[in-house]
C-alpha cells in the first residue's frame, strides 16, 4: 500500500509546509513569490539577497533556510493518519471555489472527508449569542438546505454556527467546519463533542499549523475560507459590528451570493443583516428563496469546473434512477411549480427541491424566478 507521503513526496510537502509556517508570509506574499520564482523549494534556495530584494524580511528568510524540524516531522507524521490530509495549492484536491479567491491559502490541514471541500455549499454565520428564535432559524434553514443536497460551512462557533452545523448532522448530513485554530485544538473547548461530530461526518479544516492557539486575530482570516469555499454565504442574526459581517463582506468580494434573513426593528441582533439587505444582499425568508437564486449559479459553475475535472455536483448518476424520470415526466415542458409537482407526486416539499436541484445541476431543468422549472431534455 502507498502512503500518503509516498504518493506526493515528503520533500514536496515539506517546502510547502516551510515556507508557510515562515513568519510573515501570509496568502498574498506566497502568491506572489510563487509567480516570482515557481515553486516552493526554489523559493528555499533562492539566496538571503534574492529574497530580500523581493521584500522579505531576515526573520523570513532565516525560517526558510533554517526551518523548525521538529514541527515540521510533527506535521508530517500526522498527515500520514488515514483521517488527515494536509492539501497544498499544487494538489488536484484543492477546492476549486477557493483557488478563485484573491489570497488563497498555501495549505489546509483537514480532519475527515476532505474530499467534501469539493462538494457545492453554503456557508451559514451569524451571532454567537442569537435568540432562541435566531437559533431555531438556523437549524431549519442548515436542515433544508442540507436535504436539496447543499453542504452547509460555517465557523465552530457558539450559536449560529453551531446551530448551522447541529441543523445538517441531525439528518446524517456532512457539515464543514472552518476552524480559526490548529485542527488539534478546538475553540470553544465546550465544542469539542461537535467537532468529533463534525469530524466523523464532514471535515474539519484549517489554514493554521497544528498547535496554532485561538488568537482573535485568526477568526476575521478564516472568514475568508468560509465564505471561499462557498457558492453564497447566509447570514441569521448579526449585530452592526458582528464578525457575520467580515465574512460577507469577504463574500461580496469573491464575487460570491450574500443573504440575510430580516428580523425585528427592536432586535439588535437583526440591524447587521438589515445593514447587508441595505448594502444589495439577497433577503430571503425560506430555505426556497436560496434555493432559487443558487440553482442556476450551481449549474453554471458545475459546468466551468467540469472541464478541469473538478466536478462540484452532488453524486447523480449518468443514467437517472427511476424516481428522478418519473418527477422529470411531472414537470413537462410547460413552467411548473413545485407545489403542483409535490401534488403530482406525493413527496414531500423537500424531496422535491432536492431532486430539482440534481436535476438542475445536471442540465435536465431550468428554474424560473417564483419557483417554477421546466424540462430541458
Amino acid at each position: 500500500m502507498v502512503s500518503k507521503s509516498e504518493a506526493q513526496p515528503t520533500g514536496t510537502l515539506s517546502d510547502w509546509l516551510v515556507l508557510h509556517h515562515a513568519p510573515g508570509i501570509g496568502a498574498v506574499t506566497c502568491e506572489r513569490l510563487l509567480a516570482e520564482l515557481g515553486s516552493p523549494a526554489a523559493i528555499r534556495s533562492a539566496t538571503a539577497n534574492r529574497l530580500h530584494s523581493l521584500g522579505l524580511q531576515t526573520r523570513s528568510i532565516e525560517a526558510l533556510h533554517a526551518p523548525d524540524l521538529a514541527q515540521l516531522e510533527r506535521e508530517l507524521a500526522w498527515h500520514e493518519s488515514s483521517d488527515n490530509h494536509i492539501i497544498t495549492l499544487a494538489d488536484s484536491s484543492y477546492p476549486s471555489l477557493l483557488r478563485q479567491i484573491n489570497d488563497p491559502p498555501a495549505v489546509l490541514y483537514t480532519h475527515g472527508d476532505h474530499q467534501l471541500l469539493n462538494s457545492l455549499q453554503l456557508a451559514l454565520v451569524g451571532s454567537r449569542n442569537p435568540t432562541p428564535v435566531g437559533r431555531q432559524t438556523a437549524e431549519d434553514f442548515a436542515r433544508h438546505l442540507s436535504q436539496a443536497g447543499l453542504v452547509i460551512t460555517s465557523g465552530l462557533a457558539a450559536g449560529i454556527d453551531a446551530a448551522g452545523h447541529d441543523g445538517a448532522l441531525a439528518l446524517g448530513k456532512p457539515t464543514i467546519a472552518v476552524m480559526g485554530t490548529g485542527l488539534d485544538r478546538v475553540y470553544p473547548a465546550h465544542h469539542r463533542d461537535l467537532a468529533h461530530r463534525i469530524a466523523a461526518r464532514g471535515v474539519l479544516v484549517s489554514e493554521f499549523p497544528l498547535g496554532t492557539e485561538p488568537r482573535p486575530g485568526n477568526f476575521p482570516q478564516r472568514n475568508r475560507i468560509i465564505s471561499g469555499l462557498s457558492l453564497g454565504t447566509l447570514v441569521v442574526e448579526a449585530a452592526v459590528r458582528s464578525g457575520s459581517l467580515i465574512s460577507a463582506r469577504c463574500a461580496t468580494e469573491q464575487g460570491r451570493e450574500v443573504f440575510a434573513i430580516p428580523g425585528s426593528i427592536h432586535n439588535p441582533l437583526a440591524r447587521g443583516c438589515h445593514a447587508l439587505i441595505r448594502q444589495g444582499a439577497k433577503l430571503v425568508e425560506t430555505a426556497q428563496d436560496i434555493l432559487d437564486e443558487l440553482g442556476p449559479m450551481a449549474g453554471a459553475w458545475a459546468s466551468e469546473t467540469a472541464a478541469d475535472e473538478t466536478s462540484l455536483q452532488p453524486d447523480e448518476p449518468r443514467e437517472l434512477d427511476s424516481e428522478y424520470t418519473q418527477l422529470l415526466e411531472y414537470i413537462g415542458y410547460e413552467l411548473t411549480s413545485i407545489d403542483e409537482l409535490v401534488t403530482r407526486s406525493g413527496l414531500t416539499p423537500a424531496e422535491v427541491s432536492s431532486m430539482l436541484l440534481q436535476l438542475e445541476l445536471g442540465g435536465h431543468v431550468a428554474s424560473s424566478p417564483g419557483g417554477l422549472y421546466n424540462r430541458l431534455k
